[in-house]
């Protein structure tokens, strides 16, 4: 006992953040995580569909039961692919963000600030095992359809998988690799792989080309860093923006509520250009070119401009024109100059191609097809994941609608639409109607009218948190679950009060006039 009391406040005094970090989490765990469901529990209705068993489907599931309300988890994958996108990336693969930015659900507890490959999916299947849904997720199961029946439940392809009350999405934004054809990649002699297949690779000592500059290029810099690669030169088609791996610095750049460029948004571009890319800011995208911080998602590491300022990697702007036996040719363009503008034809050479040309990204076309009827189509929808359709608010599409954004994937907002959407079903006062669920939209659109990214393809948390407060300061009728919504705590008093209003209802209809009849 003594010797562990010693190794306790050696750790304490030994690393005094992480100790702090790790209290923090205890605390956020025992304050905001719902009880697991007892092993083979019957839980009542809404019953709820989750498409795709990655960070998202396993987390909103969780909330689900941990609410008391079955779910049933569908993946069109095997075992291995529990964890959507995070099985099936390289080890090397890790968080660009902070951790505290990743808390996809209260109980998560994360070792360090920027955990890695193994340890994002290990607190995936621990989040999966500690809720039951083992037993609640069916494998190997493509969701084709999901209709209503006669009765108004949701079918998902067929009646054998069950009758649900309400939809979640949750599958994501990362699918197949992409592998595109580059004219003359038969002749090439080197190797090529897409940047999720660098597993039990080998680049040490070699020159490694990589195509493509966004979150991809970073993951294939992680894995050339990692093998000690010679050379790595990476060809990008423009310039991207690059923030570093500082918490402060992005939930700073995150409280954006305006969720877009504004007047004042070159004051934290030139501050970028000037103590974070310095003698590099030729990378930077320039000021002429319309991609300001709050247009796109940035890339978060460090490690991208150092190795450039080592010699160990380069970052060039340009044209893919095709392979050659030895290398790539590729034209070369100077900072500020569009695609396929003028430029410089050369060859870089390499041993080794590594494709970082992103993933495809999954279809939503299972959905009914009033769900995507002009102009309110995804992600123009209400809150961004709810279809204004009649039966919209019983749909939710947590994280799958998302396109360019700053401070969001990952985070405790899984949670709180899922908790919206529990809230639509089980309170028929707090649901939206389809014409106030478009006028959100269409006021959203109008505020946002000078976003060069339009209004639901970039957003910021700051702006997210407003979506959410908005939706529920506006009924009043919602107020009730404030602290259920945005925290999952005191879901029985609202409960209570919906059913004493379903009473009064009842009573109304059958013209009792509030006297209980004998």
């Amino acid at each position: 006992m003594a010797q562990h009391r010693q190794s306790f406040l050696e750790f304490v005094v030994m690393n005094p953040f992480l100790f702090l970090y790790e209290l923090v989490q205890w605390i956020l765990d025992r304050l905001l995580s719902p009880s697991p469901p007892p092993p083979h529990a019957q839980l009542s209705r809404p019953k709820i569909a989750v498409i795709g068993a990655g960070l998202t489907g396993v987390s909103a599931a969780s909330h689900c039961v941990g609410h008391g309300f079955e779910a049933t988890i569908f993946e069109k994958g095997d075992r291995k692919t529990l964890g959507g996108i995070w099985s099936k990336v390289n080890n090397t693969s890790g968080l660009q963000i902070h951790s505290l930015m990743y808390r996809f659900h209260p109980s998560v507890k994360w070792g360090k600030g920027y955990p890695n490959r193994k340890q994002i999916v290990s607190q995936i299947e621990q989040l999966w095992k500690r809720y039951g849904l083992e037993e609640r997720t069916r494998f190997n199961t493509d969701v084709t359809k999901v209709y209503k029946d006669e009765q108004g439940r949701w079918i998902i392809n067929d009646p054998s998988n069950g009758r649900f009350d309400g939809v979640i999405a949750a599958i994501g934004t990362c699918g197949d690799p992409k592998m595109p054809h580059i004219p003359g990649q038969e002749q090439y002699k080197g190797e090529i792989y897409h940047s999720s297949q660098l597993d039990g690779k080998e680049a040490n000592g070699k020159k490694v080309i990589v195509i493509g500059g966004g979150a991809s290029a970073v993951e294939a810099l992680e894995f050339v860093a990692a093998e000690d690669a010679k050379q790595a030169d990476v060809l990008a088609r423009s310039e991207k923006w690059i923030i570093p791996r500082n918490p402060f610095i992005d939930i700073l750049l995150s409280m954006n509520i305006f969720g877009q460029e504004t007047f004042l948004s070159w004051i934290p571009e030139n501050l970028l250009r000037l103590f974070f890319y310095r003698d590099l800011s030729d990378l930077s995208p320039p000021p002429s070119s319309g991609k300001g911080i709050f247009t796109e998602t940035p890339m978060v590491n460090n490690d991208v401009l150092e190795l450039v300022r080592s010699g160990k990697a380069r970052w060039l702007r340009g044209d893919i024109i095709g392979f050659t036996e030895n290398g790539v040719k590729f034209n070369r363009r100077a900072q500020g100059v569009p695609q396929g503008g003028p430029g410089k034809e050369e060859v870089i050479e390499g041993d080794l191609v590594i494709l970082a040309t992103g993933y495809t990204r999954p279809s939503l076309g299972f959905l009914p097809d009033e769900c995507f009827e002009e102009p309110y189509q995804p992600p123009s929808w209400y809150l961004q994941v709810f279809p204004p359709t009649k039966d919209g608010m019983e749909i939710c599409c947590n994280n799958c609608t998302y396109v360019n954004a700053i401070g969001t994937v990952g985070n405790y907002h899984i949670g709180i639409y899922t908790r919206f959407l529990l809230m639509f079903l089980v309170d028929p006062l707090a649901r939206p109607r389809p014409w106030l669920m478009r006028r959100w939209i269409d006021m959203t659109c109008w505020i946002k009218s000078k976003a060069p990214s339009g209004a639901f393809d970039f957003f910021t948390y700051s702006e997210l948190l407003y979506w959410f407060t908005f939706a529920i300061v506006i009924n009043p009728f919602r107020w009730k679950w404030a602290l259920f919504v945005f925290f999952g705590i005191g879901a029985d008093l609202p409960l209570a009060v919906v059913k004493e209003e379903d009473q009064i209802r009842e009573k109304m209809k059958n013209g009792t006039g509030g006297v209980t009849r004998n």
